[in-house]
C-alpha cells in the first residue's frame, strides 16, 4: 500500500510522464499532401505504339517541414480518360513553404493518345488530372504521400519537336 507521503512523488512521476509523452506525438505530425500542378508537357518521342512525353510538374511544399523527395510516380488523364504514366528519380529537397519544379518522362500508348484527344475539334482547353505518390527519404514518416490535382491547358500548351 502507498503510504499519503508517497502521493505527490507518484502524481510528479505520472505527470513528468505524460508531458513527456506528449511531447512525443509531435514527432508523428502527418504531413500535408503537396499541391501539385502541370507546368508544361512536351512530346519528346513518338513510335509506332508509343509516345514519350517530358512534363514538368509544380510541387508546393504546405508543410513546416522541408520534404526530402526521393522520387514520384504519377497518372495522367486528358478530359476524364488515362493518357500517361511515368516516374522520376526526382531526389531533391523541398524547404517549407516554397516550390520546385521537378522533371519527368511520361510514356503513352497510341491507343491511349487516341481515346485522350477524341472530340477535341470544338474544345479549346484540354481538363487534366494527375494521381500518383511522392515518396520521401531521410526516415520520413509517412515515408508515401499520394497526391491529387487537376486543371485545364489550353490546346497550345502542347509542344512538338520539329524532327518528329
Amino acid at each position: 500500500m502507498i503510504s499519503f507521503r508517497q502521493y505527490p512523488s507518484l502524481l510528479g512521476g505520472l505527470s513528468l510522464l505524460l508531458f513527456v509523452l506528449s511531447g512525443c506525438a509531435g514527432f508523428g505530425k502527418r504531413l500535408e499532401p503537396p499541391r501539385i500542378t502541370l507546368a508544361n508537357i512536351k512530346v519528346q518521342e513518338t513510335k509506332v505504339l508509343e509516345t514519350v512525353f517530358q512534363i514538368e510538374i509544380r510541387v508546393f511544399n504546405t508543410n513546416e517541414v522541408a520534404l526530402e523527395v526521393k522520387g514520384i510516380e504519377c497518372d495522367l488523364e486528358l478530359n476524364g480518360k488515362h493518357f500517361a504514366t511515368g516516374v522520376s528519380k526526382a531526389k531533391t529537397k523541398i524547404p517549407s513553404y516554397e516550390t520546385t519544379l521537378i522533371h519527368m518522362t511520361m510514356y503513352s500508348s497510341i491507343l491511349y493518345i487516341v481515346m485522350g484527344l477524341e472530340g477535341l475539334s470544338n474544345t479549346v482547353k484540354l481538363k487534366y488530372s494527375i494521381t500518383g505518390k511522392l515518396r520521401l527519404g531521410k526516415g520520413a514518416v509517412p515515408a508515401v504521400i499520394p497526391f491529387k490535382s487537376h486543371g485545364e491547358l489550353p490546346l497550345g500548351g502542347l509542344s512538338v519537336p520539329n524532327n518528329i
